[in-house]
């Protein structure tokens, strides 16, 4: 029996300790000049709460000396830190007491600091609780609204996205019908310029032909022209490649006042149509590469890569058919190197993955590198993940010649059991951590790309 009346209790224990002056050992750092304060917190309790936190103290870890670890957030406010720092400790938090203005602020804290359960809360008491669209028209200003749609942790599909940026356009602009049947040309012109900001950081790839075609296209007046083409084209013909990146590219100049997140989808060496997966984004796909090159993730990227998709399951057949599909998953990775292999985990939001920096033999054989690693992506955030490098060289590759025959080691090790279905072996060997929750899991989906 789960008796939920014993958390309060455990939440007020958590905020006394929040109050103690005694046994803290981080100084925060929050704001910037005129207007800072500083707060003292735990780092254990930071640890487990916040990605974010968790990397940032990677970094700054309290000295022998005794000296107090410090850190700072220039980018979020005092005030607001203050709200979030209780709910990092006491898990609650009561929006009732806090006007509009302050419930966006909290958002935009929670995406700093990666707290992806709080963003869709304060989103649904926002939206439904709290006020309409009508209403938060003058309180969600331009960069604010930006900065909530360039949030890779929406827990939203991109067509939501897209239907809200439009709602939030209209309510820019109340003189327009609010059926877009009623538009006249100048409508569109008016609804276009309020969303030329917005509409770069829309990641049209994500949608289908059938979203595209009721969502996108009655709107394809307010879309530059050249983007439309290009949406119409790919929309229309599944081979056809389009001209530039349909999501925010390096060329993109955000609105002046906007302070770019470390959580934006970011521009980078990558374009989506270099990474042509249905498995992993572009994000994943920087973080993967500094990886490569053994970069921190605040480093920037200096090496332009592009990805060369060898195998798709759902395109080239799945390994777990023991004919066509299983031959044609070797005969495309045999002696290729520098190969990166995404799965996407049956009923879950896991991906897990590999580098192998080094050919695949199928010959029985065990390949020796130092430079290759695993990896695994939950809820289908790039930023909650597990790196785990080599740590055993010697055993780092197990090119087989039964079942699939890829295997980094047992560590992540893709087999055909007995029923002939493709599933998954994660049991920590050669590499630092283990990345998988469960072993022996099933797979959804499977790519191979290679690095050229």
């Amino acid at each position: 029996m789960v008796d939920n009346k014993l958390l309060p209790r455990l939440s007020q224990n958590l905020l006394e300790i929040l109050n103690d002056e005694e046994y803290y050992d981080i100084t925060i750092e929050v704001g910037s000049d005129p207007y800072v304060k500083v707060f003292r917190a735990h780092m254990v309790i930071l640890n487990y709460r916040s990605p974010y936190l968790r990397r940032v103290l990677s970094t700054n870890k309290k000295k022998n000396d005794g000296t107090l670890a410090h850190i700072k957030l220039p980018n979020i406010l005092p005030e607001i830190f203050q709200i979030v720092l209780r709910y990092i400790y006491g898990g609650k938090i009561s929006l009732e007491e806090y006007d509009n203005s302050d419930i966006v602020k909290i958002m935009i804290a929670a995406n700093e600091l990666s707290f992806h359960e709080l963003i869709p809360y304060l989103e649904s008491f926002l939206i439904e609780n709290k006020t309409d669209w009508n209403q938060i028209k003058y309180l969600i200003q331009e960069k604010l609204f930006i900065a909530i749609i360039q949030n890779n942790n929406l827990r939203m599909s991109e067509i939501q996205i897209w239907e809200y940026v439009i709602k939030w356009g209209l309510a820019q602009n109340p003189e327009l019908p609010p059926d877009y049947t009623s538009f006249l040309k100048d409508d569109f012109n008016t609804l276009k310029n309020t969303l030329q900001k917005c509409i770069p950081y829309i990641k049209f790839q994500n949608l289908t032909s059938k979203e595209f075609l009721h969502n996108i296209f009655p709107y394809r007046e307010i879309l530059p022209k050249k983007l439309y083409i290009d949406l119409l084209k790919t929309f229309l013909n599944s081979d056809y490649k389009p001209s530039r990146n349909f999501g925010p590219s390096k060329n993109i100049r955000p609105s002046k006042n906007v302070r770019p997140s470390k959580n934006v989808r970011p521009s980078m060496n990558f374009s989506s149509k270099n990474v042509d997966s249905v498995i992993i984004s572009d994000q994943h796909v920087e973080l993967i590469s500094k990886w490569i090159n053994k970069l921190k993730i605040t480093d920037k990227l200096t090496t332009s890569y592009k990805l060369k998709l060898l195998y798709r399951d759902s395109r080239d057949g799945s390994a777990d058919e023991q004919n066509d599909g299983l031959n044609k998953f070797r005969e495309v990775c045999k002696n290729q190197s520098r190969t990166i292999t995404v799965i996407k985990v049956k009923n879950s939001n896991v991906i897990l993955g590999g580098y192998n920096p080094i050919e695949w033999k199928f010959d029985n054989s065990y390949g020796i590198t130092k430079d290759s690693f695993i990896f695994s992506f939950n809820d289908s955030s790039f930023e909650n993940y597990i790196l785990s490098r080599v740590k055993n060289e010697n055993g780092a590759i197990y090119s087989g010649i039964y079942s699939t025959g890829l295997a980094f080691n047992s560590d992540l090790h893709l087999y055909i059991d007995a029923s002939d279905q493709l599933r998954i072996l994660c049991k920590k060997n050669s590499y630092e951590k283990h990345i998988g929750e469960k072993n022996h899991l099933y797979i959804e989906k499977i790519e191979v790309f290679q690095i050229v």
